[in-house]
């Protein structure tokens, strides 16, 4: 019988928190590794199973890395612990490593300075498209396609949320601004970018609920013109929805409903 050939090199199923830096993700994309941001809720599972592991003060965001973790179980993750990130990463990174003993916790801090552009962030998309695109884009390493710009009427400043039917309330005419803008841009500890904003457009200053961005959400949504401070946590209700929508009408944006 002749033997079947053996793989040498198997492919790595690697997990991403955050924006590790460039040479990581070079690396990962030149070894064909599949990769998973962490982040997202990959898989379907209720958020509850993180809460042995993470008190429910942490944002969704983090709770949904444990539970796509624990679901995973990748070979390999590789979490920004620096001020790209926060300091609840740092601490997911050390419980991450005890009870994933068959994985190999990597912390990293990004400091990337090299500029991407954020093409995506000024285009016409729909925003759920925007926003799905551009995190996607931390999982690769090259730069963005060429977009159409618009001229905004509206912006969504802060991190990408958890439950993405907030942004179908959203124009196509949208901008996006803070964390998110600087995750297109692959520098996501670039304070400047993210503190940029537009005072000619009304704006939600997004946070999920439990982020230290809040403090920085709701500081700028104050100091903006036409600024509407919001966060949520898992999933957002009607509550939060009516909010963006009055917002928008009342602000004198067409076609909130998307």
């Amino acid at each position: 019988m002749i033997p079947m050939a053996v793989s040498l090199n198997p492919i790595k199923t690697i997990g991403i928190v955050g924006i590790p830096p460039l040479a990581v993700i070079s690396r990962l994309e030149a070894e064909g590794a599949t990769v998973f941001d962490l982040d997202e809720p990959v898989v379907q599972k209720d958020i509850e199973c993180a809460s042995p592991f993470l008190p429910r003060v942490y944002c969704a965001i983090l709770r949904t890395v444990i539970v796509n973790s624990l679901a995973l179980l990748p070979d390999e993750i590789y979490i920004d612990v620096g001020p790209g990130k926060c300091d609840c990463a740092m601490h997911t990174a050390t419980i991450l490593a005890d009870i994933l003993p068959s994985s190999t916790i990597v912390r990293t801090v990004n400091c990337d300075r090299q500029d991407f552009g954020t093409p995506i962030c000024t285009s016409s998309l729909p925003l759920i498209e925007k926003m799905a695109a551009i995190t996607a884009s931390v999982r690769s390493a090259q730069p963005h396609g060429k977009q159409h710009r618009c001229v905004p009427t509206a912006g969504f400043w802060g991190v990408p949320p958890r439950d993405f039917s907030i942004l179908s309330l959203f124009p196509d005419t949208t901008h996006i601004y803070g964390w998110t803008r600087c995750m297109e841009n692959k520098t996501p500890d670039n304070a400047v970018l993210e503190n940029h904003c537009n005072p000619e457009v009304p704006t939600v200053f997004f946070a999920q609920s439990f982020c230290a961005k809040s403090a920085l959400a709701r500081h700028l949504a104050n100091r903006h013109p036409r600024g509407l401070y919001l966060d949520c946590d898992v999933t957002a209700g009607s509550s939060a929805k009516a909010k963006i929508q009055a917002f928008l009408e009342l602000s004198g944006v067409s076609n909130a409903l998307g």
